[in-house]
């Protein structure tokens, strides 16, 4: 078994109440990477959707989750032809941690259009991107690996450009195919795009990320790209997309997070 399957395991008590494990292998300075938690939720959705190809998914962190144990409890909202709906609460310690919504569909048999205004990003070759090192505590670095493309990664050596943009490649270091939960975890796997012009001198704990998977992953490697236009007031956010080596779109996402220096 992958080590991403053994962490998501899940244990169910009742219909929809389920227990399981934070796992320390997910973690950033300590703290279990927000990704990873939603991985869990939707992993425990899933257990009653019929629809799985495309989620959409909206997280909340109302507070700082540890590893170790956690409750979930699901609630259904809503179904109809296209889409099944569920609110899914995550409890540690009995206090409530996250809070997500996800809307469940498949891809319909008669959809034909495909439209993108824009293209993947051009990120330089795998052998010439930068790979995040391995640090203590930042143990998702240590099943993850990721590679920075050189005009982004200067950071890492103080060295600072204006745009807060990251772009690079990402795959499971054990060559765990790529499926949803997956593309779930590496939409909150790259470090802050705010670091490229700013330095890593913030706390940028997220406040809400949301995700829509638009197409199932057919490659080992993805492409992804991040972007922060906005500080303001301690607020910015970050904007993602996730494409495949084939070119096709995977996913977008959009978070919020505070910026503490």
């Amino acid at each position: 078994m992958y080590i991403f399957d053994r962490d998501l395991s899940l244990t169910q008590i009742e219909p929809f109440h389920f227990n399981g494990l934070i796992s320390p292998n997910w973690s950033i300075n300590g703290t279990p990477n927000g990704g990873y938690l939603m991985a869990l939720l939707t992993k425990a959705m899933l257990q009653h959707s019929q629809k799985q190809s495309t989620p959409i998914l909206t997280a909340n962190y109302l507070s700082r989750c540890v590893p170790g144990e956690i409750d979930l409890e699901i609630e259904p909202i809503g179904q109809s032809n296209q889409f099944v709906r569920f609110q899914t609460r995550l409890f540690q310690n009995g206090k409530e941690n996250v809070r997500m919504m996800g809307t469940f569909a498949d891809n319909p048999p008669e959809c034909s259009i495909t439209r993108y205004e824009t293209s993947a990003p051009i990120i330089a070759r795998l052998d010439d991107c930068i790979p995040i090192p391995a640090m203590p505590r930042y143990t998702l670095y240590d099943q993850l690996e990721v590679r920075l493309d050189p005009k982004c990664a200067g950071w890492m050596q103080g060295m600072l450009i204006d745009t807060s943009e990251l772009k690079g490649w990402i795959r499971f270091r054990d060559n765990r195919p790529i499926d949803v939960l997956s593309v779930v975890l590496i939409a909150d796997s790259f470090p802050p795009p705010v670091f490229a012009s700013q330095g890593a001198v913030a706390w940028v704990p997220t406040i809400e990320l949301s995700i829509h998977i638009r197409n199932q992953p057919q490659t080992k490697w993805l492409k992804c790209q991040f972007r922060t236009r906005f500080i303001t007031c301690g607020l910015l956010e970050s904007d993602g997309e996730i494409w495949d080596e084939s070119e096709n779109l995977i996913a977008i996402s959009r978070q919020i997070a505070q910026f503490r220096t």
